[in-house]
């Protein structure tokens, strides 16, 4: 009795472990790891094999490449899959983690031939950074300063050839000078259709071992944000309701489960509800500038704009005026009121 206790407890501990690591490695493990398996970005995916077999017959890396979008369009999707397409090792870092110039020579010369770096949110880089950043992607060398004032030296390393990925959803940040290093290609990932992202919810089901009804896949599908990211959210969230509620993956679960989360029949979080509502009932249906809006609401200004805004211009229920913000009338119809009417 005493020997087969601890075997067991040992089999409960590997089974948790099993557990966190599937919750901690979930999105990943919803990335496609194929071209076949990513859906959408037609264009963008035709140019990119393109330019791959092209460098693949040359026996050399493919030229630096930049993707910018909204965020959960799969920019760092992409990149991986390039690694995989000319097995190439690929180095992950972000804007923000490069500090000081130390940080990017020390990551550049640990490099091996023919690897990928691929930098998250590049916009943030510190322009010293980028400087420093334009000769190792132009010429593969790397120029450090040794000392300061008249004794100062300029030490130059050469660095092996490789492929720099960038990804920002802030473009307009990037100067001139860096974009232009980019010769491979600058590419804009563009939204999904209910389509595309249809077939995204339906892969991830298989995935993740969910029986999932086709008209409960259209309903996560409509909410979706034309966002693969918050399909799949919505998806595991889903998954837990019915779980949870020992149901079934129906149009009926997935309804309770997305109203319980505040989500409505578009896409509508509480927050992009709270936004029109304000604008309605505090100014008349606007307009109203970013600074007042985000004051009446307690909320920041960059919130608003960048995560809010898109989603309910693009669905004509908001309109952005050199005077400020108006509520349309599609958004005063979807809120069931009618223009100029207080709630």
């Amino acid at each position: 009795m005493s020997s087969k206790a601890p075997k067991n407890k040992q089999q409960s501990r590997k089974k948790e472990d099993s557990v966190v690591e599937e919750s901690l490695f979930l999105d990943t493990t919803l990335r496609p790891s194929k071209w076949d398996d990513y859906v959408g970005q037609t264009t963008i995916k035709k140019n990119l094999e393109i330019l791959l077999s092209a460098a693949k017959e040359r026996k050399h890396p493919p030229e630096h490449i930049l993707f910018y979008g909204p965020p959960g369009l799969g920019k760092t999707t992409l990149a991986h899959l390039i690694a995989k397409e000319i097995s190439a090792q690929m180095k992950v870092t972000s804007g923000p983690a490069i500090e000081k110039i130390g940080d990017l020579a020390s990551i550049l010369t640990n490099l091996s031939a023919g690897d990928i770096l691929f930098i998250d949110e590049i916009h943030r880089l510190n322009k010293t950074i980028e400087e420093v950043l334009y000769p190792a992607m132009e010429s593969g060398s790397l120029d450090i300063i040794i000392g300061k004032g008249p004794s100062a030296r300029t030490i130059q390393l050469e660095l092996p050839p490789f492929t720099l990925i960038g990804a920002t959803t802030r473009i307009a940040m990037i100067s001139s000078p860096l974009r232009s290093r980019f010769s491979g290609g600058i590419f804009k990932l563009e939204f999904y259709n209910n389509d595309e992202i249809q077939k995204i919810i339906t892969r991830s089901a298989k995935i993740l071992g969910i029986d999932l009804d086709k008209e409960a896949g259209k309903e996560i599908s409509k909410r979706s944000r034309y966002t693969p990211r918050t399909a799949n959210y919505l998806l595991k969230r889903a998954r837990d309701f019915a779980q949870v509620h020992k149901t079934e993956m129906s149009k009926k679960s997935v309804d309770e489960a997305l109203k319980l989360l505040g989500i409505d029949e578009v896409g509508l979080s509480p927050s992009d509800r709270d936004i029109l509502q304000t604008i309605i009932k505090k100014f008349s249906g606007g307009p109203v500038g970013l600074n007042t809006l985000a004051a009446a609401m307690s909320e920041e200004q960059a919130t608003i704009e960048e995560f809010n805004e898109p989603y309910l211009i693009q669905l004509g229920f908001l309109d952005r005026t050199p005077r400020g913000r108006t509520v349309t009338a599609s958004g005063y119809e979807h809120l069931g009121l009618t223009p100029k009417t207080l709630l």
